[in-house]
């Protein structure tokens, strides 16, 4: 009985309380919306930035980093978004703020070729009059050299005239960011101009096995997804809903300045067994206002279908779960997504939270992986999302932090070699509680299911002769389940019981009291 307890213990203090190292970033010039990129061409380097113009360099894997600010005639206005090619070469994607133009009217990209010492003047994309340009992401081909491009495109921002709208436009660079490509548009459905749940924004590009182009995005026609097979000449006429996103991407959450539930779209382009997966993250207030969630569906069509909802955060319902990013380990197919976590706190106190899933996203194990909890404040601007990478089994996440009014920004180093747990059972059941116990009347079983699965569960005698079937084959979904049997109904005396809740593949059995 010692060696069990000792066993469990430890298994209870690995998921629940094992720390990695946390590394400050910077906690200067306000640093929010945090990118972070490896250099796979050497993963001890390191790159990372935040608004409005700050980045940071790694030469040691992220024990330590240096500090710097980038300028260009063209403006820096944050929103960063970082990448490396094949030759090492730095891209640094930015909003602008021109002296000479209007505000946000391009999407800027300076290129670095010394490792972040030092950056050209930027070119630059999607001038169009006095269009607003916001939140783009850029993405490399490694096959080709090509680099594409994803923004929103607002006729003015923050607009209420219904005749402006938002739109997702495409764009890509085949000279390494010299110069870029007539844009086009690529959503069907547009938004308005309010920066909020009917507005078209959150679009992630992300590369396939043969050179495809994905993405998708949220906007009043929910989660969309479109495709392009030709390098982004053509693109489906009809983009394909991939959830309808109730409540939308626009909510809030307590302490946080505004929230978001953004789509991150990627693809494995791994030599694993979930090569051609699309995968898009998000999160969303369907469960209600206290009880936002991160989720996921995949695609192995191309993104033409797309799998039932998956829900990445592990814990019980009820608590808030917000500003997920996720990327995958393209040489093991592995996915990995950081946000903000409370679970742990009855208030506003936040935790940062690393999720692992090496089963193609059907499963996914929860590590909290900051330090110490923070307690925000909403009158203080918190930024719009957090960032990760990920190669050969070196992990960095990156997240801000916001207390007692001082914004720092930190990553945690972790290898995959340090996430112990073995993923679990795709019909893995927990039980959450069963009460009363010893029981009366009436006794209440709840339990929690990771995906939907057949469930049965029955009683047995002291014996192990079963005495009742309260469940038979019955399809529950994921989440969790409170489960009533009375007593009475089946004659049982006082004594010792047993039940068992089986799935398709794993099962738990308990004792229960009568009195």
């Amino acid at each position: 009985m010692k060696t069990i307890i000792a066993l469990f213990l430890s298994f209870i203090g690995w998921t629940a309380f094992a720390q990695f190292t946390n590394v400050l970033i910077s906690a200067n010039n306000t640093p929010t919306e945090p990118a972070i990129i490896i250099d796979h061409n050497d993963t001890n380097t390191l790159f990372a930035a935040t608004n409005i113009n700050n980045y940071y360099v790694s030469t040691d894997a992220g024990a330590t980093w240096s500090e710097n600010t980038i300028s260009s005639s063209l403006g820096v206005w944050g929103d960063s978004s970082l990448l490396i090619d094949n030759e090492g070469n730095l891209y640094f994607f930015h909003l602008s703020n021109p002296n000479t133009g209007s505000w946000l009217d391009r999407i800027v990209c300076q290129k670095s070729t010394d490792n972040g010492v030092s950056f050209n003047d930027g070119s630059y994309f999607g001038l169009n009059g006095t269009k607003d340009q916001d939140k783009e992401w850029a993405i490399l081909d490694k096959t080709t050299g090509t680099i594409y491009a994803a923004w929103t495109e607002f006729d003015s921002y923050g607009s209420n005239n219904t005749n402006d709208k938002t739109r997702i436009l495409f764009t890509k660079s085949t000279d390494s960011g010299s110069s870029w490509s007539n844009p086009v548009k690529i959503n069907q459905v547009d938004g308005n101009c309010l920066d909020s749940n009917n507005t078209v924004e959150g679009a992630v590009p992300a590369i396939g096995p043969n050179g495809e182009i994905y993405t998708a995005w949220s906007g009043p026609a929910g989660i969309r997804f479109n495709k392009s097979t030709d390098s982004g000449t053509t693109w489906l006429a009809q983009p394909v809903q991939v959830d309808p996103q109730p409540n939308g991407w626009d909510f809030a959450v307590p302490g946080i300045y505004r929230a978001n539930g953004l789509p991150i779209t990627l693809c494995d382009t791994s030599p694993g067994p979930y090569n051609g997966t699309i995968y898009v993250n998000w999160s969303d207030q369907r469960n209600g206002t206290e009880d936002t969630d991160i989720w996921l569906k995949k695609s192995t069509d191309g993104g033409l279908t797309w799998s039932e909802l998956i829900r990445v955060n592990d814990d019980d319902t009820g608590h808030q779960q917000f500003f997920t990013w996720m990327c995958i380990d393209q040489t093991t197919g592995y996915l990995y997504a950081v946000f903000y976590d409370r679970r742990n706190h009855d208030d506003s106190y936040t935790d940062v939270f690393l999720a692992r899933s090496t089963n193609g996203g059907e499963t996914f194990t929860n590590y909290k992986i900051s330090e110490t909890p923070f307690l925000p404040t909403s009158s203080v601007f918190f930024g719009d999302y957090t960032n990760i990478t990920a190669h050969n089994g070196i992990i960095r996440p990156i997240w801000t932090s916001l207390h007692n009014g001082q914004l720092k920004v930190w990553t945690a180093l972790i290898n995959d070699s340090m996430l112990r747990i073995e993923q679990p059972e795709k019909d893995n059941i927990q039980l959450v509680q069963q009460y009363p116990n010893p029981a009366n009347d009436e006794v209440y079983i709840s339990f929690k299911l990771y995906h939907k699965t057949k469930v049965n569960l029955s009683l047995f005698n002291p014996q192990g002769e079963k005495i009742a079937l309260i469940l038979n084959n019955q399809v529950l979904d994921y989440g969790k389940h409170i489960i009533s049997i009375s007593l009475k109904e089946f004659g049982l005396s006082s004594g010792l019981y047993y039940y068992t809740i089986k799935g398709e593949q794993a099962s738990i059995t308990k004792k229960i009291i009568i009195n």
